[in-house]
């Protein structure tokens, strides 16, 4: 699965603030993710992500792989 940071995404699952829409802020092995609407900041692994996540809502613009363009 092609993931970058800044991309959009929607989680299976409700955060328990109501939103499950989420940003990504860190990709690698373990991946970050932010709330969108509380900015609560959650850290799982790749298969434990690619596991809970529904879809990719919007992908970044000008960035590739994690890394600036």
């Amino acid at each position: 699965m092609l993931l970058n940071i800044g991309d959009r995404v929607q989680m299976r699952k409700k955060h328990p603030c109501g939103s499950d829409r989420w940003t990504v802020t860190r990709v690698g092995a373990d991946i970050k993710i932010r709330c969108d609407l509380c900015g609560h900041v959650v850290m799982m692994g790749r298969p434990d992500f690619e596991k809970r996540l529904k879809k990719i809502v919007e992908h970044a613009e000008g960035e590739t792989n994690g890394e600036q363009a």
